[in-house]
């Protein structure tokens, strides 16, 4: 594997080696879909990342999350200026039975700045048994997801049971659906909170962790970057044998009410008041939001502030999305699975940044754009670096296929009898990628690269922008790697490995891409001088 060396050689975790091994150049494998093709023998699927170790943190693009780890009360203490009032975040402000804090986290590396966590500080004697208590935080702990906002540590001292995440700095769901000042959230917001929700509860479900407690507006949270995650709090009772949901009782479960068990179908029955609350932009009642519904007078449930600005095709299908989801028996509502086939396909504006489309100021400093490299870049190296995918694909664009010359041999009955099919599918593809129709394009390069007669860097190089353009991060790494395979010594497969490799925040491997495929240009550079 040494072609994919600056992708994976590095493991900074709990189990990470002590020392690198020296960096090797082996040849590369045979292209995948070519006869006797291999494929790397690893994934980077989002939804099979790991407890914490650095690979699967990174491959479910929470690189940043540091590992998870027992805190002292004196240092949340002094994170939290004493668990100032000033520093509540909670919804019901004192008022709530388990405070949430706002605090600054000091003792990172050197010259590093404080890092923002929340504390999430329980009742007296609500969980007693530490260990029980340390079990179950340890249990989301080893959890990482980029849409979760991710458990890093816990504490418990005497009585006091307390746990830390990342700090959210943009407000919650609740926030900007109800009480929003400037602007209300836009149509295409609203799909990709609803998606990007979905996604971090089936990542939950795959990890034995389906039961999500009392999931709603407020649970949601928004980045830095203006991105949703899922508040990870929810995935712990508020005490050990306490209620599973605090809100009012018109939105809990009905079999809740019954039994007063949460059960994954449950967790579906919350989603689908999400759901109602990014239609309708206010809080209404299941059971009245159904009578509208069944009368399928879908305008009186949508939001009035969209102003109109969205799909009826799109809204209805999430109508009745919500719908199924708040249906009165368990068994008659869909699993997450589900819910994440039905919301991916209606994602519009993927270029767009979140923030953009939130309407909050941009991020002072691009928490994914990789230091400056060692050596002078291009112009498709300039474009990598600051991540800017619009560039990037500009050139690809224009580059067409002249880097792959050379790559292919051909026999004279593979192109009479598969040519022809093959190239209209890489030619629909390219129309696509021209007109940022980037799932079509998807769709027609890969039924081109399936085929298997000819493999071409360029095709995976733009189907690796186009599932960065669909926030795939983990598929466009492969696709980057792949055309590596294919062009050993092509800058724009590591160029576009550092892309990805900086949106699933595995910057240090980011820059060591950058500098490689700064180094392959240069020496072709002089390669070229010299003939």
């Amino acid at each position: 594997m040494g072609c994919c060396r600056s992708s994976l050689r590095r493991a900074r975790g709990p189990h990470a080696a002590a020392d690198k091994p020296p960096r090797q150049h082996h040849r590369a494998p045979p292209p995948a879909g070519a006869a006797n093709r291999t494929r790397p023998p690893f994934s980077l699927n989002a939804h099979q990342a790991g407890p914490p170790s650095s690979r699967a943190a990174g491959a479910a693009g929470a690189g940043d999350a540091p590992p998870f780890a027992e805190f002292s009360l004196a240092e949340l203490r002094a994170a939290t200026d004493g668990f100032a009032p000033d520093n509540i975040v909670s919804e019901s402000g004192e008022k709530a039975p388990n405070l949430v804090y706002r605090g600054k986290l000091k003792g990172g590396p050197a010259g590093a700045p404080p890092r923002a966590i929340a504390v999430k500080k329980f009742a007296k004697l609500a969980w007693p048994d530490p260990k029980q208590f340390a079990e179950e935080a340890r249990g989301v702990g080893a959890l990482r997801h980029r849409r979760m906002a991710n458990l890093i540590g816990y504490c418990c001292d005497g009585d006091e049971r307390l746990l830390v995440a990342e700090f959210m700095p943009n407000d919650t769901l609740a926030k900007h659906l109800f009480h929003w000042e400037n602007q209300t959230i836009e149509w295409a917001m609203r799909l990709r909170v609803a998606y990007y929700i979905s996604q971090a509860l089936e990542y939950c479900s795959t990890k034995g962790r389906p039961l999500y407690h009392d999931l709603n507006a407020y649970r949601v949270l928004f980045d830095e970057n203006g991105d949703p995650r899922l508040s990870c709090f929810g995935l712990m009772k508020n005490s050990r044998d306490g209620k599973s949901y605090s809100t009012n009782l018109a939105y809990t479960p009905p079999e809740y009410l019954r039994n007063g068990r949460v059960t994954p179908e449950s967790v579906i029955f919350s989603f689908g008041t999400v759901l109602l609350d990014l239609l309708s932009g206010k809080r209404i009642p299941p059971s009245h939001a159904l009578d509208i519904m069944r009368g399928r007078n879908i305008q009186s449930v949508m939001d009035s502030h969209l102003e109109g600005n969205y799909s009826t095709e799109v809204a209805t299908t999430l109508v009745n999305l919500a719908s199924q989801c708040l249906q009165y028996e368990p068994r008659d509502r869909p699993d997450i699975k589900k819910l994440v086939s039905i919301l991916e396909p209606l994602q519009t504006k993927l270029e767009v940044a979140s923030y953009v489309m939130l309407g909050i100021p941009k991020p002072v400093e691009e928490p994914h754009a990789p230091p400056t490299p060692q050596h002078p870049l291009s112009p498709m190296g300039e474009a990598c670096s600051r991540m800017d995918l619009t560039a990037i694909h500009h050139i690809l664009y224009t580059t067409h296929y002249r880097d792959d010359e050379g790559t292919n041999e051909l026999s004279f009955q593979e192109w009479t009898q598969q040519m022809r099919d093959m190239l209209d599918a890489r030619k629909r593809g390219d129309f696509a990628f021209k007109d940022k129709d980037f799932k079509a394009a998807i769709d027609c390069y890969t039924q081109f690269v399936d085929v298997g007669t000819m493999v071409s860097p360029t095709v995976f190089a733009r189907r690796s922008l186009c599932y960065l353009m669909c926030d795939q991060p983990d598929a466009a790494l492969r696709d980057a790697m792949q055309a590596q395979i294919v062009y050993p010594d092509w800058p724009t497969a590591f160029y576009m490995q550092a892309v990805a490799l900086s949106k699933l925040n595995m910057q240090s491997d980011a820059v060591d891409m950058l500098n490689e495929a700064s180094q392959l240009e240069e020496k072709r550079q002089k390669s070229t001088k010299g003939s």
